[in-house]
């Protein structure tokens, strides 16, 4: 898919040619041009926060039960426009027909269906007569109180390139749902569905200023809604780096903060454990998305006495994974978002290498084994890449890849993997594997990561989401979505 025509930033409920000029949106599949973005300046922002400003208030006084309806007609009209939205995704994201067709647009859809019933929910809990709520007063009478979640105000939504529109549709649906409004600055290297999300808005009737889309090649749009006082809270999906950059920025301001950060995936397969059912889960790096996934379980940690049947199992498992042509169906493992990222994976199985480690499959461009899956000649790819005998300490060990590269560490006993999966600064999704279901309870309660999954590599959508450590700050997900996107409020009177 390829439009020359450039596309415009999307203002107040207006389309407008991007202060700065326009920019190249490439292929990552084919090295082609996709389409030009626009390039805000800094008066695009200012003109993006000032509508949202303006529009605030009033979306907030909204009956939820408007709000809700407007949610509903979203998710209608984005399933409607799945025949436009699909192709644009795949070609700016690099995404195969699976991921594209069925874990983007019907996600997107789900998530606004989720917070239009969530804007119902009740936003007053009152404590009439709770010993601790209501005291006795000295002359009489009884002091009541209530605790009320308000709209925090304006919204920047700073997205992730992996996902952009479901990512954008995590954040832009509770946020609007509990009455606050939105600027939102998509990832550079994607960001053409997420302005096209501006057409849905309009077709269904929101007001102006309620969601706003700027867009730029850099980071300088993100960077001056972080600074603006008019933008309340920053909700930001991304790489570690970037938050801290966010949180300093933002502190200027007291901004409210929803960060969710980098992930190095810990999967413990103990002694018991159903080998299959962990091959199954930890190759899920490799076959979605081509490991551009925060939560991916890319470090194996594996008792010893099972070591080399993991190995061996993930070996034939990322042997048989067709790599190439993301259009095809028969595709498994697509591109990488861009060369610079495609360099960025080489040079950490590189330098894997270098530190001792022992490459089963995969490799670099310039090294590969003999039964690696043939990568095409264009396009932006790294063949699923298991790399073994890894030790905690080797950089690989330590640090987010985000690519289809699965590292496999052997331990001796609980203890050991405990503190093998606790070793890096990130804590965002660990994993367990046992036959022993109490026994997956005790580690998952000892391990630092904001989420667990046991025998599985699934989420759950309405648990809250977010990490430990430099995994993040905040929690969305489910109802905690809706409270992340609120302040709470204490109303105290006297009856």
């Amino acid at each position: 898919m390829t439009d020359a025509t450039p596309h415009r930033l999307f203002i107040d409920n207006q389309w407008r040619e991007g202060g700065a000029g326009t920019y190249p949106v490439i292929n990552p599949g084919t090295e082609g041009l996709v389409g030009h973005a626009p390039e805000a300046s800094a008066a695009d922002v200012a003109d993006a926060v000032a509508a949202a400003r303006s529009a605030q208030g009033e979306w907030a006084a909204t009956p939820p039960t408007k709000r809700a309806a407007l949610l509903d007609r979203i998710a209608d009209l984005v399933l409607a426009r799945a025949d436009e939205f699909v192709p644009l995704l795949q070609a700016e994201t690099g995404a195969t027909i699976r991921v594209a067709s069925t874990m983007q647009l019907p996600v997107v859809a789900d998530r606004f269906r989720r917070y239009a019933r969530g804007a119902l929910e009740p936003t007053v809990e009152s404590f009439p007569a709770h010993p601790v709520a209501a005291t006795p007063l000295a002359a009489g009478g009884l002091t009541n109180a209530a605790a009320a979640r308000r709209p925090v105000g304006v919204v920047g939504c700073i997205t992730s390139y992996n996902f952009p529109i479901v990512n954008l549709a995590g954040k832009l649906a509770p946020a609007l749902a509990m009455g606050n409004t939105v600027v939102a600055k998509p990832a550079p290297q994607d960001p053409l569905a997420c302005l096209k999300l501006g057409e849905i808005f309009v077709e269904a009737g929101a007001p102006a200023g309620l969601f706003n889309v700027i867009t730029d090649s850099g980071a300088a749009a993100g960077a001056a809604l972080v600074a603006s006082p008019d933008v309340d809270m920053i909700s930001f999906t991304g790489s570690t780096t970037v938050g801290r950059r966010i949180a300093t920025g933002g502190g200027a301001t007291m901004k409210r903060l929803l960060l969710e950060l980098g992930g190095k995936g810990a999967a413990i397969v103990l002694e018991d454990a159903d080998v299959a059912k962990a091959v199954m889960a930890i190759g899920s790096t490799w076959a979605f998305h081509s490991g551009q996934i925060c939560t991916a379980p890319t470090r194996a940690l594996v008792h010893r006495s099972r070591y080399d049947e993991v190995v061996a199992g993930l070996a034939r498992f990322a042997a048989r994974l067709p790599v190439g042509d993301p259009l095809l169906l028969t595709t498994v493992v697509g591109p990488l978002i861009s060369a610079a990222h495609r360099d960025r994976v080489e040079g950490y199985i590189a330098g894997a290498l270098a530190e001792g480690a022992r490459l089963v499959l995969g490799g670099t461009r310039k090294e590969h084994t003999a039964d690696t899956p043939e990568l095409p000649a264009t396009g932006f790819f790294v063949a699923p890449t298991l790399l073994a005998d890894v030790t905690p300490r080797m950089t690989i060990a330590r640090e987010e890849v985000f690519g289809p590269v699965v590292v496999v560490i052997p331990f001796e006993d609980e203890a050991e993997a405990l503190a093998i999966a606790d070793s890096t600064d990130y804590g965002l999704y660990d994993y367990v594997f046992t036959d022993d279901t109490a026994r997956a309870y005790a580690l998952a309660a000892r391990l630092r990561s904001g989420n667990v999954g046991i025998n599985t590599a699934q989420r759950h959508p309405e648990t809250p989401f977010g990490g430990f450590k430099q995994s993040g700050v905040g929690r969305d997900g489910g109802s905690f979505g809706l409270h992340a996107y609120s302040e709470q409020q204490a109303i105290v009177w006297q009856s």
